[in-house]
């Protein structure tokens, strides 16, 4: 096929995917993009695109389509292999369209993480799927040992927003604490939960052997008269706790009657403050919104498998049906933290820089890193339902990462730890690069050099810079090395052309003149590595960009000022 048959190509099939008008721009990203032998010739090549854009335009969208398929019918035949294939989530049992309602309850005690993120993400997914509602449930009635603090709130919301969430209702367990009380009393009236006050250690002692607290069975009005003491304050904490009858026989003692409401002193909620002394625990709060929210399916990891047992017994006493469970295994990624309590502990002892610290799981530091929404979402839908753990390895997640940025990152040179190479014989030489090799409407950038000053190079390359050896400096020319050592690089030009340097399988190297000064915080496991040195004087870049410093690695612009602040996501 020769060169204007390709860009015909590329021009139908851009023109049949757009209703008929095919962009001459991105024609031409396709045509150089895919065919990186045409790049020098791009001078060429420009005109023809738009003339052959153009006549493709002439046509009418039948003709198109008639031509498309005469010269490169594989087209269809890949747009219907790739229609059929199956991709995605499996369906969801007992979903009907329309009437699904899924919900995702995170703790407010901490930021969300990628641990979080699988039960948060296919719930979502499942939702939208089935055309059906998505709610946020805060849980948040533990204010003593999983305390929620008000930014949580606020971050979690953010969160999900930006990995694409739609979310239906938002609901807070702290504002609804009168629903959880109503629903106590009438299984306390009705003989499925009483009030224990037994000593903590003893009650353990009875359910350990099967044997009824002696409180179990007593009146419902003795066990009322304590219900009202537990909410007027004649109790102290610890003292008084509401008990689900349960089989005092199941083999998990932790089931045997499960506690559903406890009273905590000094709870001074962030959000409620010290109006309530006595909290339903999570298995008592969750089943009554599950129900009274119309949730139809649960998302949970399998090591909250007991939870569902512990709900029934309550869902069983109303006589409702209980949704449907999908069960699914853990999810960590090598090497990075996801635990809150350890980052809580780790940030609180100056190790990390906070919740969006680049070596953290959190959601925060991940887009700190310049991880895309898409690649995480892709990610967990890629996992899918296993029931089984899973560890997945960071270059996963930067191999989807890296498909979706790569098209949109724009290319820069980033010195490490310059060191001077001064060259003789060189004129002045202005390099323009493109912004993006397969994208050249998006223009270029210049870089300058002016004989007898230096250019600045990576001490990560000193291997290459031995007396003898020949090096392309990118996108400039080729040079021999005369001398190196610790304070710089003598060198004398050689030649211009890049055919020289790939004939002779020449390295090639990235450099700058005069740079801006530039650090690259670097995540290695649990050390955060800090890379100083020079990007291009002349790199206009903002805040939250995503860029390709070239042989370097993915960053996103973390801060620009006097230097650049840069964070290393991924090569």
């Amino acid at each position: 096929m020769n060169v204007e048959e390709l860009i015909l190509k590329y021009a139908l099939i851009n023109a049949y995917t757009h209703k008929g008008k095919a962009n001459a721009k991105a024609v031409i990203g396709k045509v150089l993009g895919e065919n990186p032998e045409l790049r020098p010739k791009a001078k060429e090549v420009i005109p023809l695109v738009n003339e052959i854009v153009e006549r493709v335009n002439g046509m009418s969208i039948e003709e198109q389509e008639a031509k498309l398929r005469e010269i490169y019918p594989e087209f269809f035949e890949e747009k219907k292999a790739k229609k059929e294939e199956k991709k995605g989530l499996p369906p969801l049992p007992k979903a009907e369209k329309g009437k699904v309602v899924t919900r995702f309850a995170p703790n407010p005690d901490g930021a969300f993480h990628l641990g979080n993120a699988r039960a948060a993400i296919l719930s979502h997914e499942y939702a939208r799927l089935y055309g059906g509602k998505f709610i946020l449930r805060f849980d948040d009635t533990d204010p003593k040992v999983k305390r929620p603090e008000p930014k949580f709130y606020d971050w979690i919301l953010e969160d999900l927003e930006w990995l694409g969430f739609k979310i239906d209702e938002i609901h807070i367990a702290s504002d609804r604490l009168e629903i959880y009380y109503d629903y106590a009393e009438r299984l306390i009236k009705g003989g499925k939960a009483y009030v224990c006050t037994c000593p903590p250690e003893k009650f353990r002692e009875l359910r350990d052997k099967g044997i009824a607290c002696p409180h179990r069975e007593e009146p419902v009005e003795v066990q009322l008269e304590r219900w009202r003491k537990m909410l007027n304050g004649e109790y102290k904490e610890g003292e008084a706790v509401v008990r689900i009858k349960t089989d005092l026989k199941h083999p998990n003692p932790a089931v045997r009657d499960w506690p559903a409401l406890r009273i905590i002193d000094n709870a001074d909620h962030p959000r409620v403050g010290d109006k309530y002394r006595v909290w339903p625990l999570y298995n008592f709060a969750s089943a009554i919104d599950d129900y009274e929210l119309g949730v139809t399916h649960i998302f949970r990891g399998q090591e909250h498998a007991e939870n569902e047992t512990r709900q029934r017994y309550i869902y069983d006493y109303f006589g409702w049906e209980y949704p449907v469970t999908v069960h699914h295994g853990r999810l960590s990624i090598e090497g990075v933290i996801l635990s809150k309590s350890k980052t809580r502990k780790g940030i609180q002892e100056g190790k990390y820089l906070g919740w969006d610290d680049p070596r953290l799981g959190t959601i925060r530091a991940l887009k700190r890193r310049g991880i895309r929404p898409e690649a995480i979402r892709q990610l967990i839908i890629e996992v899918g339902l296993k029931r089984s753990d899973t560890t997945i390895s960071w270059d996963n997640l930067a191999a989807i990462n890296r498909h979706i940025i790569e098209p949109i990152a724009n290319r820069y040179f980033f010195v490490a730890d310059p060191i001077p190479m001064y060259i003789e014989g060189a004129k002045e030489f202005t390099a323009e690069i493109p912004l993006h090799p397969d994208h050249p409407e998006r223009g270029t950038r210049k870089l300058k050099f002016r004989p007898g000053e230096p250019v600045y190079v990576s001490r990560d390359d000193m291997e290459l810079f031995k007396p003898g050896s020949f090096v392309r400096l990118k996108d400039l020319f080729n040079v021999e090395i005369i001398e190196a050592g610790e304070d710089g690089i003598r060198a004398k030009f050689h030649s211009v052309e890049y055919e020289v340097a790939r004939e002779h399988r020449w390295r090639m190297v990235h450099w700058v003149t005069e740079g801006k000064p530039c650090e690259v915080l670097v995540p290695e496991g649990d050390e955060l590595i800090v890379r100083k040195g020079l990007l291009e004087s002349d790199a206009e870049l903002k805040v939250d960009d995503i860029v390709q410093f070239e042989r370097f690695g993915f960053v996103r612009i973390d801060e620009v000022g006097e230097k650049v602040v840069a964070i290393f996501a991924h090569k």
